[in-house]
């Protein structure tokens, strides 16, 4: 949602600070800011846009001591001037700087701030107001500090400098990324290690509901009753690779944390200045003249498509059928008259998928690819492309390509539905913004799922996961990721085929995921959870916030109900990422696989 940088010492903290921002960018881009402390004099800048309109803004300050800054993506209040970081108290004593979602700002707000004077329409202003109200009463800045943190419900990462003392950056973190970097003579805090790589290698790890005092010299840790944490600084390694990774230990896990800030990314890259969508003219006129569309993929990104159908086939009213790529080439069905291909790929390398695209082109059918690389192999020979925006994804079990991959067909639908003048009684960008916030939500409670994995996976050698509607889609792509890197034999299934036969293999504490986010479905899927149960399997419900029943296993945040796929899907990349872990599995390279499949 947001990035976080911050300096104590003697150096050039501006250029620390600025250098810093550009390396989290990714994580926030509608606007920044950064406050300094010079000359015992508190100074603050904040833009509307990028970190270069940020660079523009802050004048020449070579005297600065301390310093926090900010890039943000806009979740509480739209994005301006006014709602960027940092935020001040009401008698500018204290300057906040902070990531994640305090679900109790209303009820603080109501209760201990009805006359307060509000400048932003932000849950970040209502911490450093509380701030300056606490200390007030306590006449102490600890004290107050870890009175306004004890009375926080959610996700923060936090840095806080009060004007009356230069000395001292105050930092608290809970579910949200935050790390002290321990240099020579100064400190520093950052989102990601890599924002403040360049100053040091040496960091510290904040957990959650801790709070550290950060000086140029020392960086005191403390858990919320007072008692000091003593802790062991681990050196950031400065191999590319492992620089890539961050303080990650698998690329998987960082690139399923990365996800929301790629939706977000998504957002930006197919919207104009004045939020409306910016797609390739000839890309809408091929869907708008089209009579059926052809998704062809493989492995996840087929996955990807039949959610794709979902969205292009309710949404712009376009027939769509979705094809296993390496089929389609031996098997080719009866075709419409005016077919539009899309190609889904993570690398654009698929050499299945290639074979079909060489078919197609010499039957003069026009071709659309969804990649994560434009310049790939199936991007140049297609007529058109979309870009994920993704990044490089490392890790062989796609995750954060796989999320993209249907957030730009949500859009390439959206846009079709609009080009073909069809009403939509919702704001697509606005629910794919909703989702983002969702999947933060649940890439922060990783320790739930750990637990699951370990309270219920155990030495299993199977697994089930079954849905309905779209929710099975959702099944297909969870199974998949648990058996290519944890080895687990793991099956997807609609819920209404396990009297079919699959209950034939239901046997005493076999896992059984069943997710649970439509409801009209909702009854549906939870009568085959009663099946299994009754025949001795360990059943996991996975619902949506609404659908809950006081036995499910974990309840996801509420968002569109054609949105559901992006945020289901996040807690069975984790519940994979676990079960790999505890069996000693290589998350990153699992046996036997590649990243791109370049051969038939």
């Amino acid at each position: 949602m947001c990035g976080i940088v911050g300096y104590i010492g003697a150096h050039d903290t501006k250029e620390i600070l600025l250098n810093g921002l550009e390396k989290l960018e990714y994580r926030g881009y509608d606007s920044a800011g950064m406050a300094v402390m010079n000359n015992q004099e508190l100074k603050r800048f904040k833009v509307k846009g990028r970190i270069a309109a940020l660079r523009e803004r802050v004048p020449d300050i070579r005297t600065a001591t301390m310093g926090i800054g900010h890039t943000r993506w806009a979740t509480h209040g739209m994005p301006s001037e006014e709602n960027a970081h940092p935020h001040t108290s009401a008698t500018g004593r204290f300057t906040i700087v902070h990531n994640g979602v305090i679900e109790n700002y209303l009820d603080l707000k109501n209760e201990y701030l009805p006359d307060t004077e509000l400048l932003s329409k932000t849950d970040t202003e209502i911490i450093v107001q509380l701030m300056e109200k606490n200390c007030d009463e306590t006449q102490s800045t600890v004290e107050a500090f870890r009175e306004t943190i004890r009375m926080l419900k959610g996700s923060y990462a936090i840095g806080l400098i009060d004007a009356e003392d230069e000395d001292t950056m105050f930092v608290a973190k809970n579910k949200s990324p935050l790390l002290i970097g321990l240099g020579d003579g100064f400190n520093v805090i950052a989102s990601d290690s890599m924002a403040t790589l360049k100053e040091t290698d040496q960091y510290l790890e904040i957990n959650d509901r801790e709070m550290v005092l950060v000086t140029r010299h020392a960086a005191e840790i403390q858990k919320l009753d007072g008692s000091i944490v003593e802790r062991e600084p681990f050196t950031a390694q400065m191999d590319v690779r492992d620089t890539e990774k961050g303080t990650y230990p698998h690329f998987m896990l960082k690139e399923i944390d990365e996800q929301p800030f790629v939706m977000r990314k998504i957002i930006q890259k197919y919207q104009d200045e004045n939020n409306h969508l910016k797609l390739d003219g000839d890309i809408r006129r091929a869907m708008q003249t089209c009579d059926r569309v052809y998704i062809i993929a493989a492995g996840t990104s087929y996955h990807a498509g039949l959610v794709g159908k979902q969205f292009i086939e309710k949404l712009s009213n376009i027939p769509v059928e979705v094809h296993v790529a390496s089929e389609f080439s031996y098997n080719m069905p009866l075709l419409s008259d005016r077919p539009l291909f899309v190609f889904i790929s993570q690398s654009g390398e698929t050499a299945d998928s290639r074979s079909v695209l060489v078919q197609i082109k010499e039957m003069g059918h026009p071709a659309l690819t969804i990649t994560n690389v434009p310049g790939s192999t199936l991007s140049r020979e297609a007529d058109y492309t979309l870009n994920l925006h993704a990044g490089p994804e490392i890790a062989v079990a796609s995750t954060k390509a796989y999320t993209a991959q249907m957030a730009v067909l949500a859009i390439l639908a959206v846009d079709t539905a609009r080009a073909k003048e069809i009403a939509l009684d919702f704001d697509p960008m606005q629910e794919l913004a909703i989702a983002a916030n969702a999947m933060e939500s649940l890439t922060d409670q990783k320790e739930t799922f750990d637990e699951l994995v370990r309270d219920n996976f155990g030495t299993t050698r199977n697994a089930f996961f079954i849905g309905r509607s779209t929710d099975y889609f959702v099944c297909l792509e969870g199974a998949l990721k648990l058996k290519e890197i944890s080895y687990i034999q793991a099956e997807g299934f609609a819920g209404g085929e396990l009297k079919h036969g699959t209950l034939a293999l239901i046997e005493e504490d076999t896992p059984v995921i069943a997710l649970a986010t439509q409801e009209n479905v909702n009854d549906s899927i939870r009568s085959n959870v009663q099946e299994v149960a009754a025949r001795g399997a360990n059943a996991m419900v996975i619902s949506m916030h609404g659908l809950e029943q006081d036995t499910d296993a974990f309840v996801i945040p509420h968002v569109h109900e054609l949105l559901t796929p992006l945020v289901g899907v996040v807690p069975m990349q984790l519940l994979a990422y676990y079960a790999a872990l505890h069996r000693g599995c290589d998350v990153d390279k699992p046996r036997n696989l590649a990243k791109s499949v370049t051969v038939e």
